[in-house]
């Protein structure tokens, strides 16, 4: 005796050994054996073998016409052996009953199951929608059948062309595009990246690292909606002191200027102004939402996505011949001996004489210029008129405060490596195509007008910072452990000590029509600034306010995302400008084995030839191919240039190795080439 049944979703077939009330023990061809409980028995037959009838289902199975068994079929329920009767006639055969058990199984949208080999007729406009969606999914299968031939010959089909960045960073895994590029790699042998690229789908490199950047942090573009920048209603005091800002050119988010009274009376009071957009924005609006959501300015060569809205930010930015609202730190100092004897935060109106350009003035505004007054250029310009011995007693008094903070920290800080500004020929602030001509020149670190704002930003954001602590009021901090090795720097709620910077609190403060968090900061100085000691009962933000900690995370996220992609445009168009000068040799420096930091240009790139050089060996290097895309670029050591027998160091830098490459080698692509495709084949057997 054999027995067909059904076990999770297959038919079997084997000789009965034993049979009881509710199971029976059955051996299958393979010699394995099964229990299987009564309820799941569909026939039981003398002949012919199991196998035999098995194949022989499958035959008559697919002879059978869905439309016409679905007109012989009942409106009640019925059992498979009916239809077959219905089908064939009142005499069918074994093998004629098991086809039909075969073929009303597999076609769930005629015959919906009802139980062990029992079923019922599907309604008619079920069917036809069922079989609408079978035909669509048959088109699709010959449309990704025909990409998958376009691709592997080398042309790219406009609808992957469109889908590209979506396909590569955010794919539709079920997207008929998306299994197209990864069928045509599995047939070329090529990876996605390599496939699309041979194909033509990327047209310029450079939209190709821009359109994937909007992709993962602007997917709805970076327009803002219409917004109208609140005024301010406060009644604000003018202040006496008339301040400056110092700036890039391209600079159009003032925030922060500078003042200086008293020079010459023994007591100077050194004023930090700060944009004051907190005292017109309010946490919950409609601007403050976007600020929230960019969290910050992203900075790029000729070229940025600012957090706020133009027409907002020149409502508050410093600029200058204005009164402009501003937050103010006054540090009254002693003039010769620069001891920092009190100060004092107030909200007033502040007149900007003058919107300085690092750009500029850095040729002008030198050490000798600052410290020697029997120097004097030919013609200093317009904007430096009456301010040099403002400017230097500020530069006096940062490179103070600077030779403090280094005795806290325990060390000099010596940024070795120079800053390097991009200008993009003919650009104009308008967003790049990837083709201008690109200029690469060279600011050192720690420049006197540099030096000056970096000083007065520490010294304002550390104050302040320790003043919300002295009140209890919460804001977002900065803090650094200690400057070992692989202890980086955080941001929280808690006023800890920043060990990189020598300061004993460190908040973000000096920046608020650019980073969010100096935004968030802002409102809390003001409340601190209004109500004093009572300040941590009005503050926008409480202690252990779960929207600190939330802002923190997404701001973290954030700029980490978007320094990224500026690191990564930059050797971007460090790569233009070896190609635009055609230049095939540079000297480098050894900073970890195999790898070298271009002496004149912003660039890392792996070399061959440099294993066993010490860090800090000096080489020549013979440049490699270029690829824009990965922005991938090799070298090979031609020579060494410093003495053999002598001990090369890297010098000590601040920066470290920590991102050196980041924005080279590999990108990582969401294409998964090791998944198996699970979906069924597209047959008329298929459900819907």
């Amino acid at each position: 005796m054999f027995l067909l049944f059904e076990e999770a979703g297959k038919f079997m077939a084997g000789r009965v050994l034993s049979e009881a009330d509710t199971s029976a023990q059955v051996e299958l061809d393979s010699g394995k054996r099964v229990k299987v409980k009564t309820a799941n028995f569909l026939l039981k037959f003398e002949k012919p073998e199991p196998a035999q009838l098995l194949a022989a289902a499958q035959t008559i199975s697919q002879s059978i016409e869905l439309e016409l068994a679905w007109e012989f079929s009942p409106e009640e329920e019925f059992g498979f052996a009916e239809l077959a009767r219905e089908y064939f006639s009142d005499k069918a055969t074994l093998e004629q009953q098991a086809g039909t058990l075969v073929r009303l199984f597999e076609s769930p949208h005629y015959f919906r199951r009802a139980g062990k080999g029992r079923f019922r007729k599907a309604p008619a406009d079920i069917i036809a929608l069922a079989l609408a969606a079978i035909e669509k999914k048959k088109q699709i299968a010959l449309q990704t059948e025909q990409w998958v031939k376009d691709l592997s010959a080398g042309e790219c089909p406009q609808a992957i062309r469109e889908q590209l960045y979506k396909i590569l960073f955010k794919p539709d895994k079920n997207a008929p595009e998306y299994k197209a590029v990864v069928e045509a790699s599995r047939a070329t042998h090529l990876g996605p990246l390599e496939l699309l690229i041979k194909a033509g789908a990327i047209d310029s490199p450079y939209q190709f690292h821009w359109r994937r950047f909007l992709l993962e942090n602007f997917p709805k573009g970076t327009g803002f909606p219409k917004l109208e920048a609140p005024a301010i209603k406060d009644e604000l005091p003018l202040s006496t002191a008339r301040a400056f800002s110092i700036d890039d050119s391209a600079t159009t988010e003032i925030d922060d200027a500078l003042s200086v009274q008293g020079l010459g009376s023994g007591t100077v009071v050194v004023g930090i102004h700060i944009a004051a957009p907190g005292l017109a924005i309010q946490p919950g609006s409609p601007i403050d939402l976007v600020g929230r959501n960019r969290l910050s300015t992203v900075y790029m060569p000729g070229y940025k996505v600012t957090m706020l809205p133009d027409d907002v930010v020149q409502a508050y930015t410093l600029q200058e011949g204005r009164d402009c609202p501003a937050l103010s730190l006054y540090v009254t100092l002693d003039e010769a001996t620069l001891e920092i004897q009190s100060s004092e935060t107030k909200l007033e109106r502040v007149h900007i004489g003058a919107n300085l350009r690092h750009d500029q003035l850095d040729a002008i505004v030198t050490l000798e210029w600052l410290e020697n007054p029997d120097f004097n250029h030919q013609i200093d310009p317009q904007p430096l008129l009456n301010k040099r011995k403002k400017l230097s007693f500020l530069h006096r008094l940062a490179q103070d405060l600077k030779a403090k903070r280094e005795v806290v920290r325990g060390k000099p800080e010596n940024f070795n490596r120079p800053d390097y500004n991009f200008k993009l020929v003919g650009n104009d602030g308008a967003e790049p195509q990837g083709s201008e001509q690109v200029q690469i020149s060279v600011r050192e670190r720690g420049a006197p007008l540099d030096l000056i704002v970096s000083e007065a930003m520490i010294l304002a954001n550390s104050t302040w910072g320790n003043w919300m602590a002295e009140l209890g009021v919460p804001g977002i901090y900065r803090s650094q452990a200690s400057m070992l090795p692989g202890v980086k720097v955080r941001m929280g709620t808690r006023a800890l000590p920043h060990a990189g910077l020598g300061v004993k609190s460190y908040a973000w403060s000096s920046s608020p029509l650019r980073r969010y968090t100096d935004l968030v900061n802002q409102w809390q100085i003001i409340a601190c600034a209004r109500h004093g000691k009572t300040a941590a009962l009005v503050a926008p933000f409480k202690p252990k306010d779960a929207d600190l900690f939330s802002i923190i995370s997404s701001f973290d996220s954030a700029y980490f995302a978007y320094n990224d992609y500026q690191r990564a445009i930059e050797r971007f168009w460090t790569l233009k400008f070896i190609q635009q000068n055609q230049v095939t040799e540079i000297t480098a420096t050894v900073f970890k084995e195999n790898m070298v930091r271009a002496d004149d240009l912003p660039l890392v790139l792996p070399v061959m030839g440099a294993s066993g050089l010490p860090r800090g060996a000096r080489v020549l290097i013979k440049l490699g191919d270029i690829d824009e895309v990965t922005l991938d670029i090799h070298g090979t050591v031609v020579e060494r240039l410093d003495a053999v027998t002598e001990t090369a160091n890297a010098p000590d830098d601040e920066a470290g190795d920590e991102d050196e490459d980041a924005g080279a080698g590999p990108i990582a692509i969401a294409v998964d080439m090791s998944e198996t495709d699970a979906s069924p084949a597209v047959t008329d057997q298929t459900a819907p």
